[in-house]
């Protein structure tokens, strides 16, 4: 329950999958909670608390992302992350900073598109079985199937066969009740064998919908977008294409499948899913603006760059509060919250137009990662790395274990790349770690129901040409 998410259990969660960073963590899950407390005030003062939006300032690899990323999860509020430097200013040939809204819009009615299908799924699985049965049953009033499969017409050859003598009576017959009644009976027991899986293998002809996925990718470009323009033109080729049916040849496990989503699809209503999803967008929204530094800086009026505080001033008003229009509707951005986030290595954060630090007050600074909190990020998460790699390599028979000396090994290593050269963070982790498993991951059909122990005497050997040469190790590691 959200009112049970108090920012000390936010923090908690997520230092279950992020080592460190407190105070980033704090400002979050203060920002989240805020959000909370806001929705139990008077509607007349609800409006006027804004979210503080937060600045993260540190370099790559410490997680900044991945903190927007979990709480978003934890909260099931819809969340994108944009690249700032991916943007453009209106009148270049771009992205506008408008999108970013549309993309969220989008992200909110998948998500709550998904939960709608959750709800009627054991509704629409019993729908796909009736269809799936309807399509096996043989009818007096159906013609043969041109692309019926074998299972298919030796299934209605058989009942046929059984039946032939019956079909010539009278309807109102003994014999005719009688069949009626051997239809019904065979109809429960198929729809149980479908419905158990005794019949998943094999091969059934079904009729599906159309959905226009081979509509080739348009994209215009326009000084306010196609959607402003109240043009859509990929989904207006989808819509010419909806409604149209195509036979396809699958196994009836997979047609279980497919039949129970188009039958869930059905089921829902779209209208209150798109307008569940536009109030999530307003009211529950994240989104993330990584490398913003790219953008800050005063222009030189030439080059590339020309457009830097351009962008700057087109995203003032998303932040500030204003309405998008996108396909499913207008979209305010009063209450998203915005977690920019960069390293500001060469330019600083005073490098913003005025404004636009002004729409970011909370600004947090991520500590750069040390030895010691390698040997945690590698061991302690709940997706850590070594626990990771232990699955992966159990698919295949592979027992592998690491000894305290070969995490602090490969910790170590890590810290000292980054030292060397780019400072990458826990991202050069992975790059040390496939560097160091190379090997047995190549030829684990060999190692199969063995158990394979890293040392760090192991660590070092993989390692040992790398770390020779300092020029290479920049290529390799």
């Amino acid at each position: 329950m959200e009112e049970d998410l108090t920012p000390q259990r936010i923090v908690e969660e997520l230092d279950k999958y992020i080592i460190g960073q407190h105070k980033a963590k704090r400002a979050v899950a203060i920002a989240l909670r805020n959000r909370y407390r806001r929705r139990l005030l008077p509607e007349d003062m609800r409006e006027e608390v804004i979210p503080k939006n937060i600045l993260m300032i540190g370099p790559t690899g410490v997680g900044k992302t991945e903190i927007a990323r979990r709480i978003a999860q934890l909260v099931k509020a819809p969340f994108i992350k944009v690249e700032a430097t991916k943007f453009t200013e209106v009148g270049y040939v771009g992205r506008d900073v408008d999108s970013m809204v549309r993309d969220l819009v989008q992200t909110a009615v998948r998500m709550v598109e998904a939960e709608k299908m959750q709800e009627v799924q054991e509704r629409a699985e019993q729908i796909a079985i009736e269809r799936i049965v309807d399509r096996l049953m043989p009818r007096r009033s159906r013609r043969p199937v041109q692309g019926a499969t074998p299972f298919e017409r030796l299934f209605r050859a058989l009942y046929e066969e059984e039946t032939k003598e019956e079909e010539e009576e009278e309807p109102n017959t003994l014999a005719a009740k009688e069949r009626r009644e051997r239809e019904r009976r065979m109809r429960e027991k198929l729809m149980e064998r479908v419905r158990s899986g005794a019949m998943d293998d094999e091969k059934i002809e079904i009729e599906v919908e159309q959905t226009g996925s081979a509509v080739p990718f348009v994209q215009v470009f326009g000084p306010q977008g196609m959607e402003e323009m109240g043009l859509d033109i990929p989904d207006m080729l989808r819509g010419m294409m909806s409604g149209r049916r195509r036979s396809t040849q699958v196994t009836i496990r997979e047609a279980k499948q497919i039949l129970a989503q188009e039958a869930a699809r059905e089921l829902i209503d779209r209208e209150q899913v798109v307008r569940e999803a536009i109030q999530r967008t307003e009211e529950s929204g994240i989104i993330f603006i990584d490398e913003l530094d790219k953008i800050a800086g005063r222009e030189q009026g030439f080059g590339p760059d020309v457009s830097r505080e351009g962008v700057q001033r087109d995203l003032l008003p998303i932040i500030e509060g204003s309405t998008v229009m996108t396909k499913f509707g207008s979209v305010r951005t009063n209450h998203i919250l915005f977690i920019a986030a960069g390293a500001f290595h060469v330019s600083k954060p005073s490098d913003l137009i005025p404004e636009l630090q002004g729409r970011l007050p909370i600004r947090v600074e991520l500590d750069s990662l040390t030895e010691q909190d390698f040997v945690r990020i590698l061991t302690e998460p709940q997706n850590a790395l070594v626990k990771q790699y232990k699955a992966l390599l159990a698919t295949e028979g592979v027992q592998l274990e690491f000894t305290d000396d070969a995490v602090r090994e490969i910790a170590a290593v890590a810290a000292q790349v980054n030292t060397t050269n780019e400072n990458i963070g826990a991202r050069r982790l992975h790059t040390i770690m496939e560097r160091v498993l190379e090997d047995i991951s190549f030829r684990a059909s060999e190692f199969a129901g063995q158990t394979v122990t890293i040392t760090a005497e192991y660590v070092r050997q993989q390692l040992a040409d790398v770390l020779r040469s300092e020029d290479l190790s920049r290529y390799i590691l």
